[in-house]
């Protein structure tokens, strides 16, 4: 049987999130897709070999799930566990994906 963990750790542990509760409420609100399947439950068994896709700050992180981390240690062995994919490998993500600045795309009212 392959190794699983909770999703909300597995973020928590890697430092996707500052907090094991942010990382909750980012699953239960709908924000995390494991191969692109939106997820709402924090306790969904993730395993090697999932593509994790998650915001994360001002961006949109989309990851291969490498390995199950064993402590919360330091950001250097967090990225051991993760992959970053590749925007061609992953379905419906712009190469040049990016958040919009505050009022962009409004029209003037000139």
């Amino acid at each position: 049987m392959s190794e699983t963990q909770r999703l909300d750790k597995w973020l928590w542990q890697t430092r996707f999130y500052k907090t094991r509760g942010l990382a909750q409420r980012m699953c239960g609100a709908g924000k995390v897709r494991i191969n692109s399947r939106r997820v709402r439950k924090a306790h969904y068994a993730l395993k090697a070999g999932d593509i994790l896709t998650c915001p994360q700050g001002s961006r949109i992180r989309v990851v291969r799930i490498l390995a199950m981390p064993k402590r919360r240690g330091p950001a250097v062995e967090a990225q051991l566990c993760y992959e970053d994919v590749e925007s061609e490998e992953a379905p419906g993500m712009d190469a040049n994906l990016s958040l919009r600045d505050a009022g962009e795309g409004l029209e003037s009212k000139t």
